[in-house]
């Protein structure tokens, strides 16, 4: 038989609301965190991966095509030098 010592039970609703309580600060607190990280990258302008690297893609062949030309005239100067 279990004797009832009313100090220990109320220590131990104590506790557990505590642990309860403290539980859910941590969840609000997260949730916060969070919600303040959505409204801060909110209004960034952010490109995917497959998006930069399409643009990179095209930047590479625009420095390309521009070194052919820069070719291409350099020839054609030389070409109307020597005339």
């Amino acid at each position: 038989m279990q004797s009832q010592n009313p100090m220990i039970a109320d220590f131990v609703k104590l506790a557990n609301s505590a642990a309860g309580t403290f539980a859910g600060m941590t969840r609000e607190a997260r949730e916060s965190a969070r919600e303040r990280l959505k409204e801060a990258f909110g209004g960034m302008d952010f490109v995917s991966r497959e998006e930069f690297d399409t643009v990179k893609l095209m930047a590479q062949r625009a420095r390309e095509e521009n070194d052919a030309l820069k070719a291409r005239i350099e020839a054609l100067e030389a070409k109307l030098a020597g005339k």
